[in-house]
């Protein structure tokens, strides 16, 4: 087995002795890269965030950002992260170095005050700068649309990073102000390029391990095996466990990278998602396809959570604030269920049984990802997402996401989570 390796701005480096649960927040900083921050360490500031290589929509490599402070530096085995100091050209010998566009937008236009928050902004606002059709959705001149800029820029990209004292009007000035990458740039060079392929990992310190499997049957073989372990996939739920609760893991085993796992198909009267696949995968690759979907997605978190998060953890966790089990309810979504004997198929409306509770046996995947495929039943897919309804004073209530749908198909509360 390979020793565990990062790529970090260019330089590839060992991730040992670091603990199977640290983090990629804790492991920059101890390495010097101190413009990453710990805000919240929840995922919901944003002060953490730094740019992941990931396979493209548009082009074979994306940019994403990512909360740092969630993600274990293990998961990211093999893979290529930059950070807000390796946005910058570095300068000849004895002359600074050349501030990224969007650094330099930040600061011309007041973007920073006390600093805290800046590198993580920098880091998410990189990300929308290098999304390949970015500059071809530019909002209406007549400014209707607020949340993109003339550039492109859409702004969901920094709803996961909060400022407290510069406020956001300077930030997002400087947002909409960036043009577009040149020729010369080499992370937009980047992109043409596929990104690292997924490893196997076999990482282990002080008794803990952190897996990767090749394959989703020696993964189901392996869960077989070590019934104890944590499944994760993009460790937005357990990275908060591990951070904020002290839980750690004698064995934690990643599907995040399983091509099994990553796979999203539309047939003539279904749509099929892949558990491994992130929110904003599915959300770029369904490109409306599903309406009820697109108009949950921007609620559900932030950006930089929809990086990482997945529809296999959010139902897998089986909570009951879980965002995405009502809308899918009201698609009439079912489960594939695998382990090592096999595969079966559940309705989602039958998955629940209780609170964090569900119908997966011993030794089906227990976590995050713990089905192969969702599929949604084509004919439903025009649900709409919100209703407003009336209040008894004049006010209004907008219902949550599938609420509508739910009482339109008359599923029982008791089928599932309201």
């Amino acid at each position: 087995m390979v020793a565990a390796r990062i790529t970090v701005n260019g330089k590839e480096t060992s991730i040992s002795p670091a603990a199977p649960h640290t983090t990629v927040l804790d492991f920059l900083r101890e390495r010097g890269l101190t413009g990453t921050k710990e805000g919240c360490a929840e995922g919901e500031c944003g002060a953490c965030s730094v740019l992941v290589a990931r396979p493209g929509v548009n082009k074979p490599t994306d940019w994403v950002a990512v909360n740092a402070c969630l993600f274990p530096v293990a998961a990211l085995d093999g893979q290529e992260i930059v950070t807000s100091e390796g946005l910058a050209t570095p300068g000849d010998p004895g002359t600074p170095s050349t501030l990224h566009p969007v650094q330099e937008e930040m600061a011309l236009r007041g973007g920073s005050q006390c600093g805290y928050c800046t590198p993580g902004f920098i880091c998410s606002m990189a990300a929308e700068y290098y999304r390949p059709d970015r500059c071809g959705h530019a909002a209406p001149a007549d400014g209707a649309d607020a949340e993109h800029g003339p550039n492109g820029f859409d702004l969901h990209a920094l709803s996961g990073n909060l400022c407290r004292c510069t406020g956001y009007r300077p930030i997002r000035d400087a947002a909409f102000a960036v043009g577009a990458p040149t020729d010369e740039d080499p992370l937009a060079q980047r992109r043409e390029q596929s990104p690292p392929a997924p490893v196997a990992t076999e990482y282990a310190q002080d008794g803990k391990e952190f897996l990767r499997r090749n394959t989703l049957a020696e993964t189901v073989q392996l869960l077989r095996e070590r019934p104890d372990a944590v499944v994760v996939a993009g460790s937005t739920d357990w990275g908060v466990e591990v951070n904020i609760r002290s839980r750690r893991a004698d064995c934690v085993v990643a599907l995040d990278r399983l091509s099994e796992l990553r796979e999203l198909r539309v047939e003539a009267d279904h749509i099929e998602i892949g558990a491994a696949l992130t929110l904003t995968e599915i959300e770029r690759r369904l490109d409306g396809r599903v309406p009820l979907l697109a108009q949950l997605f921007p609620q559900f978190a932030s950006r930089l959570i929809r990086n990482g998060a997945t529809l296999g953890g959010n139902l897998g966790t089986g909570s009951p604030i879980g965002d995405s089990p009502p809308a899918l309810l009201a698609l009439e979504a079912s489960l594939v269920l695998a382990d090592a004997d096999g595969e079966r198929e559940v309705p989602l409306a039958e998955y629940f049984t209780g609170y964090r509770q569900s119908v997966r046996r011993p030794g089906e995947l227990d976590s995050c990802t713990a089905s192969r495929c969702w599929s949604v039943d084509d004919r439903r897919c025009d649900l709409p997402a919100f209703t407003e309804l009336p209040g008894s004073s004049g006010a209004s209530m907008t219902t949550s996401p599938g609420r509508r749908g739910l009482r339109t198909l008359d599923i029982e509360e008791d089928q599932g989570p309201s």
